[in-house]
Parts: C-alpha cells; sequence; structure tokens
C-alpha cells in the first residue's frame, strides 16, 4: 500500500487496526495519524517485533484491507 493511501483512508482502519493490534490505545493510534514510521515504531514497541516483521504485518494487513478501502 501506498504511505499517502495510509494517510487518507487512516480514519477509515482505526478500527480494524485496533481489532488487529488491540495493544494499541486509541491515544497511540491517533498519534500516528496515518504516518508509516510511526505505526511500524508502535507495531515494533508494542510487540517486540524486528523493523521487518512490523513492516510484514503491516503490508499484511493492508492486503487483507485492500478489499474494504477499494484500492
Amino acid at each position: 500500500m501506498n504511505k499517502d493511501i495510509l494517510a487518507g483512508k487512516w480514519k477509515q482502519l482505526r478500527g480494524d487496526i485496533k481489532e488487529r493490534w488491540g495493544k494499541l490505545t486509541d491515544d497511540e493510534i491517533e498519534q500516528i495519524e496515518g504516518r508509516y514510521d510511526k505505526f511500524v515504531g508502535k507495531i515494533q514497541e508494542k510487540y517486540g517485533y524486528a523493523e521487518s516483521e512490523a513492516e510484514a504485518e503491516i503490508k499484511q494487513f493492508f492486503n487483507d484491507m485492500k478489499a474494504k478501502l477499494k484500492i
């Protein structure tokens, strides 16, 4: 997924993100604001993933969400 699309669709994805990564608080999701680098960092921090693992998780999530987002 394009990083610009992430920023543009962030509000639509908030509930799905909370469902997928329940350790993220609403405040943390708000702070990320669709910024890819912050998103990767928070996933790393909360789940103890390496950067590549966090990026792979996020990539899979967006692949799963493509139909919902109509992209």
